[in-house]
């Protein structure tokens, strides 16, 4: 079954967000949290499948305590984006708290306490925002109406500040906490009756704030997946079906029992195929008192597979076979003007093919899932998970349960990139805890977590780009062909949310637009990976246009400026063939500006002095890129050192995310986003022979070094008010484009495929 994967949504939920007091039966739920104050929730509503209002649990809880400490329920996964962070400060900033004296605790994976939980797609931020404000603004209403009270003065005559309410003018104040009892009986506001704060009287929400976890993760006392130890806890290492839809014949396990402190060995029944994207794949795992006794058992278990009909599988003959299906007519899923008429009538015509590869996720922290199935049947679980209520359904199912005897706890995460948000490694952790009696710690290797995740997909794209006898851009067809995340055992098409990220969108006014899509098979299992098929859309349509620049004879950022025309939101009305995804979000509430883009643009030539004349042995390239709402234009300098090698010592980023909630988080994510793409642009691939994976670790599969790093990372935010929206993903699209055209100007060669060599 296909999961709800944030950018193919159809429809993301609006704000219709309610403020309510916690009841018994909530205090019940949230425990401690609640103790000794006033505890505020939020409900999340949104339109359903039909049309209908759907109200999810509460999403957030706030607490205030007669202690003065404000206490915020974080209900998303923190993996470096600091989300578990920025959410908070939005509440705490608009409440008035003093940031010293709040408390973040992350909430359990419960659909049923907190709503969608889904750390995944950049959208957390933008959907929770304004319910975030209101909860802090209801908390802050009724604080200033019980000093009001106090006082005999109106509440229009009060206001809050570090964790205080004050009167304006004057000399008195009260702490929050001293105001609980009173609130505790206060009847909520109306919402039309709760002012929001002037976004200039913010302290936080625009600034630059650390991360929450930044002390003890620096110190390390952060508890990372791993980092979760249980009495008379095993660790498990599991060795899985080395082709996706292999089966287990036999297997001979005496000399893996021979380890020292191989205790047991256990069969993981896989779903064959189609692999899903929420099983546990076939194999089998050796439970051990340490993790190196595992791993040395692992390697000693002797397993006769039915390997199926993957295989045979050629990743490489497949690519072979995609470039060749683009040559052929396609799937028509955007249509302007008639593009075979204006190829026919064009002076000149371009027509390049574009290859990516596999990519792994790589995460630094491979994945690692804790599992205690009790003598009652219940299970508690602990998993650094992007999605911990589909982890918690994904144990649900495995292990035959009712999804209320599972207890999901969500520890940080180093890493994720979409790979965490699949809970196959949580099922397995489940399934042998019940096997051996006792908790369980499965514990993926490195080559585990190369040889079995959920792939980015190759891809072969072919654009053709007719120009008339003035230099016109006249026409553009581009055809593209990669496995579809989540498809089955027959061959398909790129769904039209795959399609809508970078592709089916493409900006510019060209009079004849064709976008074809082909189909293909998935032999291997396919997820989704940070910015997911903007990385090979952003590729293509950014190197093509730099070189249709360049046989204009016009600079490239003058071209993308002219062709997005003039300032107007764009809706691809009567061009899509199906509906338009826009990430999930209704078209005029997020339009598609071009005068943003405009702006960025503008902003990143004039913050790299893009025209300037640079010292010989240095070259430019440029990129822009707009994915999961988020503006983005980009410049990387190249040069070569002594030794030949290719250096980046600059880069600079635009970003136009609407509000910038955090802007510390903003350029780290753009910081992060530029070493993540430059290993996607030169390093990094994943190819399969035989069915099998033939990358094993680091030495193969390589991401960048240090030497190979970007060295100063400018990230240019464009100050908004327009409604926030995601930068984890957005950074990494429009900078390998731009690496690669920069490498162009450098060497003369250009680069028509991932990962590309100097």
């Amino acid at each position: 079954m296909m999961p709800n994967l944030p950018f193919l949504k159809k429809k993301q939920p609006e704000d219709r967000s309610e403020i309510f007091r916690a009841s018994r039966r909530d205090f019940l739920k949230i425990g401690s949290l609640a103790a000794g104050g006033l505890v505020l929730g939020v409900n999340f509503q949104c339109s359903g499948p039909k049309g209908e209002l759907v109200t999810f649990a509460p999403n957030v809880f706030v607490s205030i305590g007669s202690d003065n400490l404000v206490t915020i329920l974080a209900h998303r996964s923190e993996m470096g984006t600091g989300i578990r962070t920025s959410l908070p400060m939005i509440v705490a900033d608009e409440l008035g708290a003093d940031w010293s004296k709040v408390k973040i605790v992350q909430a359990e994976g419960d659909e049923s306490k907190y709503g969608n939980q889904n750390t995944d797609g950049s959208f957390s931020v933008r959907m929770f925002y304004e319910p975030m404000k209101k909860a802090g603004a209801t908390a802050r209403h009724m604080l200033m109406q019980a000093a009001a009270k106090e006082w005999g003065v109106d509440v229009a005559e009060c206001d809050t500040e570090n964790s205080h309410v004050v009167l304006k003018g004057g000399s008195k104040k009260i702490p929050f906490g001293d105001l609980v009892a009173q609130i505790q009986t206060m009847e909520l506001p109306k919402a039309e009756d709760v002012p929001m704060k002037d976004f200039s009287s913010y302290k936080l929400v625009g600034k630059d704030i650390p991360i929450y976890d930044v002390k003890d993760i620096a110190t390390g006392n952060a508890v990372f997946g791993a980092d979760v130890n249980l009495p008379n806890m095993l660790i498990a290492v599991v060795q899985r079906s080395p082709v996706v839809g292999a089966k287990v014949v036999s297997y001979n396990d005496e000399k893996a029992l021979a380890i020292p402190g191989v205790k047991k060995v256990v069969k993981i029944e896989g779903p064959g195929l189609p692999a899903g994207l929420d099983k546990p794949l076939e194999g089998v795992a050796v439970l051990a008192e340490n993790t190196w006794a595992a791993i040395k058992g692992s390697r000693e278990l002797e397993i006769e597979w039915d390997l199926g009909p993957n295989q045979s599988y050629d990743s490489a003959v497949q690519l072979e076979e995609m470039v060749k299906s683009t040559t052929s007519n396609g799937t028509a899923k955007r249509e302007r003007g008639n593009f075979s008429q204006a190829k026919s009538s064009s002076g000149k015509v371009i027509e390049k093919t574009y290859l990516a590869p596999f990519y792994a996720h790589s995460t630094i922290e491979p994945p690692a899932a804790i599992a205690d199935v009790k003598a009652d049947g219940s299970v508690e679980v602990w998993a650094p998970s992007q999605h911990p209520q589909w982890a918690r359904d994904a144990v649900s199912a495995a292990l035959g349960i009712d999804v209320s005897k599972v207890k999901m706890n969500v520890t940080l995460l180093g890493g994720g990139f979409g790979r965490k948000s699949k809970p196959d490694f949580v099922a397995e952790a489940a399934l042998l805890s019940k096997a051996a009696g006792v908790p369980v710690r499965v514990q993926w290797t490195r080559e585990c977590d190369l040889h079995h995740d959920y792939y980015h997909s190759h891809s072969a794209q072919r654009i053709v780009a007719t120009l008339d006898g003035s230099g016109n851009l006249t026409g553009w067809n581009h055809h593209t062909v990669f496995p579809a995340i989540g498809s089955g055992l027959d061959a398909a098409p790129p769904s039209d949310g795959e399609l809508d990220l970078g592709c089916r969108d493409f900006p510019y006014e060209v009079p004849n637009i064709r976008i074809e899509s082909h189909e293909t098979t998935a032999h291997t299992r396919i997820g989704w990976l940070r910015s997911v098929s903007n990385i090979h859309h952003a590729f293509a349509i950014c190197t093509m246009l730099d070189e249709i620049a360049e046989t204009k004879g016009v600079d490239p950022v003058d071209q993308a400026l002219q062709l997005l025309g003039e300032d107007k939101n764009l809706t691809f009305a009567g061009e899509m063939v199906g509906d338009y995804g826009n990430y999930g979000e209704k078209i005029e509430d997020f339009p598609w500006s071009t005068a943003r883009m405009k702006k960025v643009i503008e902003t990143v030539a004039e913050k790299s002095n893009w025209k300037s004349n640079l010292a010989a042995g240095k070259a430019v390239g440029f990129a822009a890129h707009k994915s999961f709402l988020t503006y983005v234009a980009c410049v990387v300098m190249v040069e070569k050192d002594a030794n030949g090698n290719l250096v980046i010592p600059e880069v600079h980023y635009a970003v136009d995310c609407g509000i910038p909630v955090n802007t510390d988080r903003v350029r780290s994510q753009f910081e992060g986003g530029a070493q993540f793409a430059t290993s996607l642009a030169t390093t990094s691939a994943i190819t399969l022979e035989n069915g099998r994976v033939k990358q094993n670790n680091f030495d193969t599969y390589q991401i960048i070094r240090m030497s190979q790093a970007p060295k100063k990372i400018h990230v240019h935010i464009i100050p908004s008010m327009e409604k926030p929206t995601g930068v984890g993903e957005p950074p990494v699209p429009p900078f390998i484009p731009a690496l690669a055209n920069a490498v162009y100007k450098l060497t003369g060669k250009r680069n028509y495929q991932l990962p590309f060599q100097v």
